[in-house]
């Protein structure tokens, strides 16, 4: 087994809020605490035109890709600074969100996410990716709110 593989991880979900700066934050701490890597991750999906997923010729994904993944270094050199106290592994899937982290989770030691906590009816809602999240991990789950 390699030291990648073997390695404790913490699993962290970012999508540029400041409730998922702090979910970084939170999760650089932890696997510092552990001696473990920290894997962040940004997901994205396609978005739906009525009822319909964008064709193709309507949206380059290639691009869209290189945008998260340069939205995500920027997101962890803004959190984090150059001087990293852990090894921090950045991956951008295209992909459900929920779906995306519960997956990686897998084998994790802890999954973090942020909540974005915009109030009473968004709280409501049903479906957030904390939401799942919390409920379909196979490893423990943080959910941080921002500050």
């Amino acid at each position: 087994m390699g030291s990648e593989e073997s390695a404790l991880r913490v699993v962290v979900g970012l999508d540029g809020s400041s409730s998922s700066h702090s979910a970084l934050r939170w999760a650089v701490h932890q696997a510092r605490l552990i001696g473990g890597v920290v894997d962040a991750i940004t997901a994205w999906e396609l978005p739906v035109l009525y009822g319909w997923p964008a064709s193709a010729p309507m949206i380059d994904t290639d691009v869209d890709e290189q945008l998260a993944q340069r939205s995500l270094d920027e997101e962890l050199d803004e959190v984090l600074g150059e001087s990293r106290p852990v090894e921090v592994r950045a991956r951008v899937v295209r992909a459900n969100p929920a779906e995306v982290l519960l997956n990686a989770a897998v084998g994790a030691e802890l999954l973090v996410v942020g909540s974005r906590g915009r109030g009473t009816f968004a709280r409501a809602l049903l479906g957030s990716v904390s939401q799942q999240c919390a409920l379909h991990a196979t490893c423990p789950v943080v959910i941080v709110r921002p500050g």
